[in-house]
Formats: structure tokens, sequence, C-alpha cells
């Protein structure tokens, strides 16, 4: 049976992959008591007995528990920030490519990706890697998300009794262009320029809504909106985790795409949309989910040479 600890257990992340654990016959979770929790001997031991550990953690507590594992055989899943453009670290997002599968089924060390950064990634590192997209590309990205991407904050002011109007209607932030996920965006793309992001948060808990504008003229190779999405089913062939939508599939929903249709799910769907000029590459998911717990689990499945979708939570 594989020993399991999650350190910060009690975050939005955390607990996600709690209810992800509920059931599976093959985990043991070890758990730490309450007024021990920060106690650095008691992580430790914990880290060390475990077969994998979960680091949901602040960026500066997850790089100390990271030194707190001192065996061969712990593999740590960090779904921090702390180590997703670090040396020796496997980027856990094993769809993009046959290595990175690799990477997450072989290293100890295991970045899982920011929420923001999954949408984007999966629009744009398919199209730099198949030459679509050049390296030195203007790309830019707006997405949408639930207020839980916050942490327990943000929820806490969004669902609080006297909260502020401006709640009511979504806001746009990171207005600095300094958030924290455009290091892995640039870096696991291959991208020469810094991404132009837009991160919108809105009133309602999860999921989340990438999208990814593309000039057709300025790609390497000129594409029409149906031929991308070919492209793109072809790309992400035969992976249960990501649903490349049939071109027009928008029309469904009167053309309109929510943030909250996957909330609770852990897999992820791509919309090409727009025209032979202008391209839209829409990535939808649940930041809770494949943007953050369920990717975490799936990469401890693969670890472990499990099926990757055990215990997830998969649509049609």
């Amino acid at each position: 049976m594989t020993k399991v600890f999650i350190d910060g257990r009690e975050g939005t992340t955390g607990l996600r992959i709690m209810e992800r654990m509920e059931g599976r016959k093959d985990i043991e979770l070890l758990t730490i008591s309450d007024e021990l929790r920060k106690d650095p001997a008691e992580r430790a031991r914990l880290i060390n007995a475990s077969d994998i550990t979960f680091l949901c953690l602040p960026d500066a507590a997850a790089m100390e528990a990271a030194s707190l594992c001192t065996n061969d055989h712990t593999k740590i899943i960090d779904a921090s920030t702390a180590h997703r453009t670090a040396e020796g670290w496997a980027y856990g997002y094993p769809e993009l490519s046959k290595e990175h599968r690799e990477a997450v089924a072989t290293c100890n060390r295991i970045a899982n990706p920011g929420c923001h950064a999954t949408g984007f990634i999966t629009a744009v590192y398919p199209l730099v890697k198949g030459g679509i997209m050049p390296a030195d590309y203007p790309v830019s990205a707006f997405s949408l998300t639930g207020y839980s991407g916050g942490g327990k904050k943000m929820i806490a002011q969004y669902e609080g009794e006297d909260r502020e109007a401006e709640l009511d209607a979504p806001r746009a932030y990171a207005l600095s262009q300094k958030h924290k996920h455009l290091k892995e965006m640039k870096m696991v793309c291959g991208l020469t320029r810094d991404p132009l992001f837009s991160p919108i948060v809105a009133d309602y808990y999860s999921g989340m809504l990438v999208t990814v504008p593309l000039y057709a003229d300025l790609l390497t190779k000129k594409m029409t909106p149906s031929e991308m999405r070919d492209y793109f089913a072809d790309y992400f062939k035969g992976e249960p985790f990501i649903k490349v939508r049939e071109f027009g599939a928008e029309e469904a929903s009167s053309s309109f795409l929510s943030g909250n249709t996957l909330s609770g799910r852990d897999d992820l769907e791509i919309f090409i949309t727009g025209n032979e000029e202008r391209i839209l590459v829409n990535v939808r998911f649940d930041n809770l989910g494949k943007g953050a717990s369920a990717a975490a689990v799936e990469c401890m499945n693969i670890a472990l040479g499990l099926e990757p979708t055990t215990g997830l939570c998969l649509g049609e």
C-alpha cells in the first residue's frame, strides 16, 4: 500500500487531493496532528515515512519542506510555485510530450503546474513544438477564474456576508505584468519574450477559461481555425484528460463559453474559434482540478505506474 502525506492539507488544493483519495484501497494517508502541523521534526518524519508527499504550501514553506526529505525513495509533488522552473524538478504536465511523461514517471521531484499556466501552456506549447508559432511571437492571454484560486483569504472575502459591492463584478488583477505564473509560461513553452497576460477573477467558486488570441498571418504556418482544431485533436489524441471539441461546438451553448462549466471535474476542454484572420484558442477546466489537485494526483498515479485517471472525475 502506498503511503501518502499531504503537507498543507487544510488549503483548497490539499482538501481536493484529500477528496480524490477517499475510497482508494491502495492508499494509506499519513496524518499530522493539528498541534504539530508546523513542527519541522514531525513533518520531516512523515515526509520521510511516505512514498508520496504532496506539498500544498506557500513557496517558502514548500522549499523548506522539500529540504526535509533526506531519503531516495520519497517522491515530492509540489503544488506551489517554488520549483516549477527549478533544475532537477520534472514539470507535471505529462500530456505535453513523451519526455514530460517519462520525467513524471521517473523523477522523485515533480512540480505541479500553475492553474493559469495550465491553460496557457495547453494552448501555446503544441503550437511552438509543431513549428506553427515562432518562439518570438508576441503572445497574449486572458484568463477568467473563480475566486477559489485565491485561497482561503479570497474565498472568505467573496463569501462574507458584508462583502464589498465591487466583488459582484469581474475584476482584472496582476496589472503590473508580474504574475507569478509568467516564468513557467515562458520557459515551458520555449518563448523568447514574456507573454502579455491578463487574469480576471469573477464571482463564482471554481472553474477557469484561458483564451489565447492569434493573428493567423503572424504564425509560421498559416492555418484556418478548423485546421488548427484538427492539429490540436491529433496532438492530444488518446489523452483522457484533454478533450478537443469539434469545430463549432460552442454553438451548442449559443456561442458562449462559461468559466464554471467544468467545476468539480478533473479534465480539460479545448475550443478553437475565430476566423481565417484571427483565431482564438480557448482552454476550459477547473482551476482546482486539472489546474491544481487533479494534476497532482494524475502525476502520482503515473509515478506509481497506475492508470493516470485512477480516483479522478472525468466527463465525456
